[in-house]
Formats: structure tokens, C-alpha cells, sequence
């Protein structure tokens, strides 16, 4: 019997959707990588997925250019093979005769350099949105609730009021891969939360809305709550005026949020539990930054024992 691969692209999108419980951005992404490989080969029977086709297609999206008309980076092109593995799993699950997907291997990337912030400049970001203001009482807020609890962008811009207790300072969000985690916050964010919060008079569920630009209420009259890319322009913003020349992103303060945890003691796996990693090698990226503080402490307390 034949399976096409367009028909079992699709059958492993809905089961991806109603079976793994995946969320749409990632069904998007899956779809769109696999349809780059439905694209070199055209629609052949899955059975005619071959280490060597996969080799052909590895070569192509290595030189192929994307809408922007660039090239595919090696993360991408990785990205593509996981959904592929991924896929291949499914038709083993579904006993469909194909590659098998231990035999998908990923490329070999350089380590992005993480870049973090220093205490002084930390000081320095968090000094610069005017509180007086609704706008920059809800800034300072984000600034302060970015670093103490570490969360993703797309994490922060989908929390609703309800969702916070200032009181317990902690709550739960929902992740990469639709997993929840605990959120742990300071009581120094608390209490910009509370100041926040006081200055609301809207009904919006939003935690934090739009207060300017060319539409900030939807069409039941509620605000508009940010988008991920108006807290990087907001945090870039700030950034500039407070003099750092580094490109500071809200991946920058969960980074510094992350880094100021283990510079102080956390152990490895309780920070990756708090970013939400899946795997202890994604969390691994800040060893190289402990390193200096680990040689200052041997250096510190470790004493040779000389001979006479």
C-alpha cells in the first residue's frame, strides 16, 4: 500500500494537534519544515525516504534562501530535522515502513554567547521608565517581573490579572510544549505589581495593555494587551537610555535572571526546573558564565598543603 507523504503530513499534523496537544505555533512550524521537504522530493511514498534523499535534502536547505531571501542557518536547518525525526516517530508508531528516525541526526552548532546583565546595569535599566506615568509605571513593572521571575516574552504578554498573586508571590504558566511551571517573584516585584495594578480602571483581563499608538481597545471596548514585540522596543528603549551598548531583549533579563541564580548558589537543575528547559544541555549554556565565580571561590578556599 502506498502512503504519499503529503497524506501523512497531514494525518501527523491532527495527531500532533489532537493526540500530543501541541500548540498551533508549533503545528505551524512542524508543517512548514515538512513541507520544505515535500518540496524537494515531491510527493513520494514514505517508503522512499532514504538516508540518502535525507542527505540531498540536508545539501539543499544549506543552500536554499528563505522569503527574506536568505540563507537557512544551521539552528533552522536543525529545526527541520527534528520535525522530520519527530514525523518519523509518528509512522513507527503507526508501523508505516520509512527511515527510522534514530537515524536522523542533528547538525553540530556553535553555542550562542549568552549575553546578560551586570547588577550596576541592571540598576541602571530599571531607573530609566518615569513612574509617574501609567506608561512607565507599567514598564518599570515589566522590567522587574522579566528579571524576578524569568519568564519568556510570549509567557509574559498572554498573563491575565487573575493569574498573579502579589500575595503568594508566585504563579503558573503554561510554557513551550503546553507545560506549566511555577513563576516565583520577588517582593520588590510584588510591590510594583500592586503600584500597577492600582493605577487600573479598565476592564481588560490583560496583565499589561497598550496605552498608545493607532488602536489600543479591541472591539468589545477592552485594551489591548502588548504584544512581544512592543516589550522588545519598550526594553530596547531603555536600554539605550540607560547607556548600555550591548542589545538588550527580554531574552536578555530571563539570561541575567538565570545567571544571577547560579552566580549565587542555585544548583543547575533547580534553574532549569524554573526556566522550564526539558532538557539539562539547553540550561548547560550558563556553565561557561559560573566558571570565573567558581575559580574565584577555589582560588578563595582551596589552599595547597606545601611540603617542607
Amino acid at each position: 500500500m502506498v502512503h504519499y507523504l503529503s497524506d501523512t503530513i497531514a494525518e501527523f499534523m491532527e495527531y500532533l494537534e489532537i493526540e500530543q496537544n501541541r500548540s498551533l505555533k508549533t503545528i505551524e512550524n512542524y508543517q512548514r519544515y515538512l513541507e520544505r521537504l515535500l518540496e524537494f522530493s515531491g510527493d513520494i511514498d514514505i517508503k522512499k525516504i532514504t538516508p540518502e534523499l535525507i542527505r540531498k535534502w540536508r545539501l539543499w536547505l544549506n543552500r536554499v534562501n528563505d522569503t527574506h531571501g536568505n540563507t537557512i542557518s544551521t539552528t533552522t536547518q536543525n529545526y527541520h530535522l527534528i520535525a522530520l525525526r519527530s514525523f518519523l516517530k509518528f509512522c513507527s508508531k503507526e508501523d508505516l515502513v520509512t527511515l527510522p528516525p534514530e537515524k536522523i541526526e542533528l547538525a553540530r552548532v556553535k553555542r550562542k554567547q549568552v549575553t546578560f546583565l551586570s547588577t550596576e546595569e541592571l540598576e541602571a535599566l530599571f531607573a530609566q521608565p518615569d513612574t509617574s506615568t501609567d506608561i512607565g509605571l507599567r514598564d518599570r513593572t515589566i522590567l522587574e517581573l522579566l528579571f524576578s521571575g524569568g519568564l519568556r516574552v510570549s509567557e509574559l504578554c498572554s498573563l491575565d490579572k487573575i493569574h498573579v498573586s502579589t500575595k503568594r508571590k508566585e504563579f503558573t504558566v503554561r510554557g513551550k510544549g503546553q507545560k506549566d511551571r511555577p513563576i516565583f517573584m520577588s517582593s520588590v516585584a510584588a510591590s510594583w505589581i500592586d503600584k500597577y495594578q492600582d493605577t487600573r480602571r479598565d476592564s481588560s483581563p490583560a496583565m499589561f495593555i497598550r496605552y498608545g499608538g493607532s488602536k489600543v481597545k479591541d472591539n468589545t471596548g477592552d485594551y489591548l494587551r502588548l504584544t512581544p514585540r512592543s516589550i522588545q522596543r519598550i526594553i530596547s528603549k531603555y536600554a539605550k537610555l540607560a547607556g548600555i551598548t550591548k542589545k538588550v531583549t527580554p531574552h536578555t533579563l530571563r539570561h541575567s535572571f538565570a545567571t544571577d541564580l547560579l552566580m549565587n548558589g542555585a544548583d543547575i537543575r533547580s534553574v532549569q526546573t524554573m526556566l522550564g528547559h526539558s532538557d539539562i544541555s539547553t540550561t548547560q549554556i550558563y556553565t561557561h558564565i559560573t566558571d570565573p565565580h567558581l575559580k574565584e571561590v577555589h582560588g578563595k578556599f582551596h589552599k595547597d598543603v606545601s611540603p617542607n
